[in-house]
């Protein structure tokens, strides 16, 4: 039996929203934040729109989308090089829904991705858009939330 490879990840978050007088009131203090990790460019977030957000910034509800979106191409790839159809052009316009209860809180319904894949060779068309499945099964995050995963993949062309 192979053992498992377990990764580790490490982010560092620093609150930047405090105006004076820290959370004294609902309105008192910004969502604004910064998220950094080793080599790799600081990301600045905020709330979301609903929550008193900094447009210029990302949010964690944009961000897990994000990471979804991206795992599923990273897996997709992957799999296309395993199965023998090369890839040239990839594209996603992910959405996503999130129920908010009536407590405050609130949780993520769904999640849909629409790839749109061009490969090099037509024959290849039909597994293209076959291996999303296989792609889904692989994805990381996908795996690890607790909503459905749908990809509907807006087209396949050819291309280079």
């Amino acid at each position: 039996m192979a053992s498992a490879h377990v990764h580790t990840y490490r982010t560092d978050l620093v609150w930047t929203g405090n105006l004076g007088s820290g959370t004294s009131g609902y309105r008192a203090y910004e969502r604004a934040h910064e998220v950094s990790a080793a080599g790799v460019p600081l990301l600045l977030g905020s709330a979301d729109p609903a929550f008193r957000r900094d447009a210029s910034r990302w949010n964690p509800e944009l961000l897990l989308l994000a990471s979804l979106s991206q795992c599923h191409m990273l897996s997709y790839l992957h799999v296309c090089v395993m199965n023998g159809v090369t890839v040239t052009g990839y594209t996603d316009q992910a959405t996503a829904a999130m129920t908010q209860t009536p407590d405050g809180g609130g949780h993520f319904t769904e999640a849909v991705l629409h790839p749109a894949v061009r490969v090099a060779e037509a024959a290849t068309a039909d597994k293209a858009l076959e291996l999303h499945e296989q792609a889904n099964r692989l994805c990381f995050i996908a795996n690890s939330v607790n909503f459905p995963v749908r990809h509907e993949p807006l087209a396949v062309t050819v291309g280079s």
